[in-house]
């Protein structure tokens, strides 16, 4: 029997009625269940095997987003973030999106790019054309260096060259093209460019210095797009205002910013919550939105002739299942089983979808009711904890507060103080 991540009031349920639906849609174990309601999740000696210097380990809230339909296939997605409204935001945007069929979503193959910078070399133009000439010998010693991979149909499978004028002097970059399958591929990558760079010094005749992959991920892109009905997002007038804040983001860096910010508040929590590398991700989608040399949005907003909402997307995407802390990670091993992706490709495109969805939630919040409502009520709740607020008080404390506009410390402060006088707590 096929199931459903649709799930009206997911957040009324209290956090063990929540994990028992999460537990049922995606099969946990009572052992992985108890692991997830364990705040020292991370034994020390593990965590002390994965970075230097070890002294403990933070925990951060681990919600999920329902809702969510991509390409006809549900999906419950874990999401690992401490700011306020993002898992609601994204669960109500999915829902939006559900009304017209879902997310639809693309991928290019999983090739990731590793450099050689190669420098000191009397003819660069020369230099280049004959590494081009040099490509089969050149990838053979690539992929010499990890058959597996090779056996599961990745690696070197191209390269290119340039000549780049810098502040030095000309250098010659070669450019390899490494499918690196369900892995991220920085190790692999990294690896071919270090066995390969006597090689490029020996056709140079020049010095190789940096041998490393590039986390703008240009040949590794995820695409989703949806149709909201305009019903949906709560009329005509609506997608008109998103459109327009689409439009402002497109031209002025300032907001295209926050509007990426915005969609990638989305993704790298999923990415937090699957131990994958949230910086390379990030570093490269804000990359890519400045590729024409003028820093714009991932993402785009259009009315079609029903009026209706058509959104897309679309990012680099250097994403694992296998390798680093991915499959180290109690936690993240069961993130991965919640979501129940596959493969890398089909990781990159939820996670295309999960970016858009937390983009129309927060333009539609922009757009109709303003960015405050229900961000500044979950903010009202950490402030009135910061200000020494326990049980019921905390709850008490915030809707004042929200009621009154007044979200600071100080108000939370003498809040407290106020409902302790008056005994009601």
């Amino acid at each position: 029997m096929s199931k459903s991540s649709l799930f009206s009031g997911f957040y009324k349920l209290s956090p063990k009625d929540r994990l028992a639906f999460v537990k049922e849609f995606a099969g946990l174990t009572d052992e992985e269940c108890a692991l997830l309601q364990s705040t020292g999740s991370l034994p020390l000696d593990l965590a002390d095997r994965m970075i230097e210097n070890v002294v403990g380990a933070i925990p951060i809230p681990l919600g999920i987003a329902v809702n969510f339909l991509i390409n006809r296939r549900d999906y419950l997605v874990p999401m690992a973030i401490e700011e306020p409204s993002v898992v609601a935001a994204a669960s109500y945007a999915a829902k939006m999106a559900r009304d017209g069929g879902g997310f639809h979503t693309s991928s290019t193959p999983p090739v990731m790019i590793g450099q050689i910078q190669a420098v000191g070399i009397k003819d660069p133009y020369a230099a280049r054309l004959r590494i081009l000439q040099a490509k089969d010998e050149i990838l053979k010693k690539a992929n010499d260096q990890d058959p597996v991979l090779v056996s599961v149909g990745g690696g070197a499978k191209d390269l290119d060259a340039k000549v780049i004028q810098t502040a030095q002097a000309p250098m010659v970059i070669t450019e390899l093209h490494v499918d690196c399958r369900d892995a991220m591929g920085a190790n692999a990558v990294n690896t071919m460019c270090e066995a390969v760079a006597p090689l490029i010094e020996r056709i140079t005749g020049g010095r190789v210095y940096l041998r490393i992959i590039s986390n703008l991920a240009v040949k590794r892109l995820a695409r989703a797009w949806c149709v909201v009905p305009k019903e949906a997002v709560g009329g005509e007038e609506v997608v008109d205002g998103i459109v327009n804040a689409w439009a402002f983001a497109a031209v002025d860096p300032y907001r295209a910013a926050t509007h990426n910010k915005g969609i990638m508040n989305g993704i790298i929590a999923v990415i937090i919550a699957t131990c994958n590398d949230h910086r390379a991700i990030e570093a490269g989608a804000h990359a890519y939105a400045a590729r024409s040399g003028h820093y714009t949005t991932l993402s785009t907003w259009e009315k079609n002739e029903n009026g209706d909402l058509v959104g897309s997307i679309e990012l680099p995407m250097a994403v694992g299942l296998i390798g680093g802390a991915v499959r180290t990670h109690p936690i993240a091993k069961i993130c991965l089983k919640i979501l129940g992706v596959k493969t890398a490709n089909e990781f990159a495109e939820v996670l295309a979808a999960v970016g858009l969805a937390q983009n129309l939630g927060a333009l539609r919040a922009l757009a109709h009711e303003g960015i405050q409502r229900g961000h500044m009520s979950l903010h009202a709740r950490n402030i009135a904890v910061a200000a020494g607020a326990t049980g019921e008080l905390i709850d008490l404390v915030a809707e004042k507060m929200v009621e009154e506009h007044k979200i600071r410390m100080d108000r939370a402060k003498e809040l407290i103080e106020q409902f302790k006088a008056t005994g009601k707590v």
